[in-house]
């Protein structure tokens, strides 16, 4: 298959216009290429042509789809087979020289290339045997496929088939949806088949800046309780995608008017400094963007220990974010420690040395006291990266004798260079023969 011409002239705002199916007839062939990056499509006509070659139908579908009608630049790449997608992506993977993830229980398989992932599924059906429970899928068309998805804007395709290029199928009124700015679910029963579309519903609100629709928004809060059927890894990969938003903090806060973040802890609130410090956070971590458990330490600060690690619990989070969320409960804490501006440095090192970075940063940014905020600011940007100049070694080649002296001796020489009494090699020396450590 031939990589298709694209034709620029095409208008930017897609007409609503239905055929006598109730299909729209608009080719968005002239969009493709604009909004899907040059290597992508490279892959997508790569799989396009082992699709034709076995028979099989290809689309690009879901959040793809819906980034190119909002003339966004597509990130998500979701592709749907209708056929076997497993066989296909163990092909395309071994003529583009490119790791695979396979997931043959959904159907499903990721390529994994040098800039950007793309999924690759087969058509498919769901069920679910309980709420709140992983699909069990089956082959399907891609109707089908389109319908068992979560919102109408998510619902929509675009084919990639040589006779039919560039086709927008959309059989759940996505597009009118996009118009409109609502966000839509495609059943009465979605939030309880699957609560986590509760958190993307509010997600994609906030993200496109649209409105969750009536109905939808009904059905979402009489389905809250089902949110406890969830399982926390599930709950902490959508709080994962919330923290990876631009602007996390207007996801939360939504979340807390319509009542989700109760069932993270019934006292976490979205109170107005969550995005003053929030802002804080981005400013802080340039030109990066703010670590994952910064973001979650800030969102959980006022609460006390025992009930952070009943969140860490619930979310099953792993040591590192676990650590972080006690360390920034015992800095909360220990706080009136450093509210003294007479503190000595080595008092403020020894404070906060033990403490996980991201700990500090959270408390640095959600303190109050201004004395408190000074000495951890003085920390961060100065303090823990001092260091004694005479190591280990050369106390020993000074004739002190191995041992744990040894230790105490360096945190003695570190303390006396934290409090500007020591500043060169030979100011640590004469300190030693001051405390008869030398003849």
């Amino acid at each position: 298959m031939q990589k298709p011409v694209w034709h620029s002239s095409a208008r930017n705002k897609l007409p609503l216009c239905y055929n006598a199916t109730g299909m729209q007839n608009i080719n968005l062939s002239h969009k493709i290429q604009k909004y899907i990056p040059a290597e992508v499509l490279d892959i997508i006509c790569a799989t396009a042509r082992l699709a034709q070659k076995h028979g099989q139908n290809l689309y690009l579908a879901g959040g793809a789809v819906r980034d190119i009608l909002l003339e966004y630049q597509a990130t998500d790449i979701d592709l749907v087979l209708e056929g076997d997608a497993i066989a296909i992506a163990q092909q395309l993977a071994a003529e583009t020289s490119n790791n695979i993830i396979l997931h043959t229980e959904f159907l499903t398989a990721k390529l994994q290339l040098p800039s950007f992932n793309l999924d690759l599924a087969s058509a498919r059906r769901e069920s679910y045997p309980h709420p709140g429970s992983l699909p069990i899928v089956h082959p399907a068309d891609i109707s089908t496929d389109l319908r068992r998805r979560d919102f109408s804007i998510n619902a929509m395709a675009i084919s990639l088939n040589e006779e039919s290029y560039g086709q927008l199928l959309d059989e759940c009124d996505g597009l009118t949806d996009i118009h409109n700015q609502l966000i839509r679910v495609l059943h009465t029963q979605s939030f309880r088949d699957d609560a986590t579309r509760m958190w993307r519903a509010v997600r994609y609100e906030q993200r496109l800046g649209f409105q969750i629709e009536s109905t939808t928004k009904v059905l979402l809060q009489q389905s809250l309780h089902m949110l406890n059927s969830i399982s926390g890894e599930r709950l902490w990969y959508e709080l994962e995608c919330i923290f990876g938003e631009k602007l996390p903090e207007k996801t939360l806060s939504r979340a807390g008017e319509l009542g989700l973040l109760h069932y993270i802890h019934p006292q976490i609130d979205s109170h107005n400094l969550l995005g003053t410090w929030y802002d804080q956070a981005r400013q802080m971590s340039l030109p990066q963007k703010p670590e994952i458990g910064l973001y979650l330490a800030l969102l959980l600060y006022r609460l006390e220990a025992e009930e952070c690690e009943k969140v860490a619990k619930l979310l099953k989070l792993n040591k590192n974010l676990s650590r972080t969320l006690r360390d920034s409960a015992k800095i909360k804490g220990s706080a009136a420690l450093l509210d003294d501006i007479t503190l000595p440095p080595s008092f403020i090192y020894h404070t906060l040395c033990s403490y996980d970075a991201t700990a500090i940063k959270a408390s640095l940014i959600a303190s109050t006291a201004e004395n408190v905020r000074r000495h951890i600011q003085l920390y961060l940007e100065q303090l823990r990266y001092v260091k004694p100049i005479l190591s280990g070694k050369d106390l020993i080649s000074l004739g002190i004798k191995p041992g744990p002296n040894i230790n105490a001796l360096l945190n003695h020489l570190l303390d006396a260079r934290l409090d500007g009494k020591t500043s060169s090699r030979e100011d640590e020396i004469r300190l030693l023969e001051l405390l008869n450590w030398l003849v």
